[in-house]
Parts: structure tokens; sequence; C-alpha cells
């Protein structure tokens, strides 16, 4: 359980890292989602796992996340912790409750925060439950064969070089993926993965993101969303 958290984190803080633009806030994102046919879901990117928008229509989803969005933007923990549930489930060891989130959010340097925005990217999904899922992907049934070596390829045209270097040779490109990690390279800027087709190569640790990072669920108790579990691993 800690080796797969701490996966997970790993991957966050390098994505962390990159040079990229901050997560758009929800309210905002909406306005630039490509709209396909009207029997299926906003798409916010090309590719078979690309993020996707399955909340829009369901009753208070919508302010909810737009709330959740300003607290996370805002970095604040005392916005943040009336969102959640008071049994709100916070990992696999007992971890729960309000007060508890509000700890572990203390700071705002707290890489946590960055993650939280990060997730609000990346689509949201309608769950079994009647609920919401952050990211969607967490809420899809995949096939997977090792969950705790599958990674999210979060982008589209990403480089597989051929050697752990970007001057390396291309031997390939992703588009909104799930490869499997070879073996973890703690503090390596790229990691070695295998394609599903079983081509090796190389890509940038910052372009992946495990598939037992973060995911956050929300569900209407008493009229009211909250944030019922915010977890990492498995």
């Amino acid at each position: 359980m800690r080796r797969l958290i701490g996966l997970a984190l790993l991957l966050t803080l390098a994505a962390c890292d990159r040079s990229e633009p901050p997560a758009a806030r929800v309210a905002e994102t909406a306005g630039k989602i490509v709209q396909p046919a009207a029997s299926t879901p906003p798409v916010l990117a090309p590719g078979r796992f690309a993020p996707r928008d399955e909340c829009t229509d369901i009753p208070g989803a919508s302010a909810f996340r737009a709330r959740l969005s300003t607290a996370i933007r805002d970095r604040d923990p005392a916005l943040l912790a009336p969102l959640a549930a008071n049994d709100i489930k916070l990992d696999f060891g007992g971890g729960t409750g309000a007060a508890e989130l509000r700890s572990r959010l203390s700071g705002a340097d707290n890489p946590l925060w960055s993650e939280l925005q990060r997730m609000l990217s990346l689509g949201c999904a309608a769950n079994a439950q009647g609920g919401i899922t952050i990211p969607w992907i967490a809420a899809q049934e995949l096939t997977l064969r090792d969950t705790g070596s599958a990674m999210l390829v979060t982008g589209s045209e990403v480089p597989v070089y051929s050697a752990p270097d970007a001057a390396a040779p291309e031997i390939g490109r992703v588009t909104w993926d799930v490869v499997a990690i070879e073996a973890l390279q703690p503090g390596a800027a790229f990691q070695p993965i295998a394609l599903p087709d079983g081509t090796r190569g190389f890509m940038a640790t910052g372009s992946l993101r495990s598939m037992l990072d973060y995911r956050l669920t929300a569900a209407r108790r008493n009229n009211r969303w909250t944030v019922t579990s915010l977890v990492a691993g498995d």
C-alpha cells in the first residue's frame, strides 16, 4: 500500500515540476469543451482515454465543482473543508474526517494542492452510485493486468524515446493512452515503459500519471453535495 501511494506521489511531484499552464477552473474549461454527438459526453482532448466531462447535466454538480475549484485555486483549507463529508475517506488505513483533511492540506506549498488542481483538468465521470468521480478515468472499468504499473499518458503526441534522453531517437508517440511502467526510477526525468503493443522505450516522467494516483468522489447527501473520498493507492 505505502509503495503504491509513494509511486503516485512521486509522479504527482514530477508532473508539478513541469512547465505547464495551470489547470483551468471547471467553469472556465466548460467553454472550451469540444462537443461531439449529443449521445456522448464532451471530451476535453482527443485520444482513447482523454478526459471527458459527464457531470455537466447532473443537478447541482456544476455549482459544487465551481466551489471546489475556487477552494483549490486559492489553496484555502477553510474553503475546502466545509465541502467534505464528516466521514470523508482519506486513505485505506482509517484516515477520515474533514478536520483531518484540513490538517493534511496545511500550507499553500503542500503538493496535494497541485495534485487537486491537476485532477480538475482531467475530467469528471458520473459514477455508478449516482455521484461524481474526478478524474474521469478513475471511474472507468479498464482491463489492466497490473493496475499498480499502469500509467495514463497525460497529453497528445507524447514522444517515446529509445533511451532515457530527449535527444535519443523517437520510436513512437502516444496520445492519452495507458502504458505500463517497467521499473520505477525515483527522481529520474524518464521512465522505462511498455506500450500496449509491447514496444519498450522511455517516456518523460512528467507525462505519466499513475492509475493509483489521487481520485476524488462526491455525492449528494441531504440535498447537499459533499466530497466523500479523496484517496490514492488501492
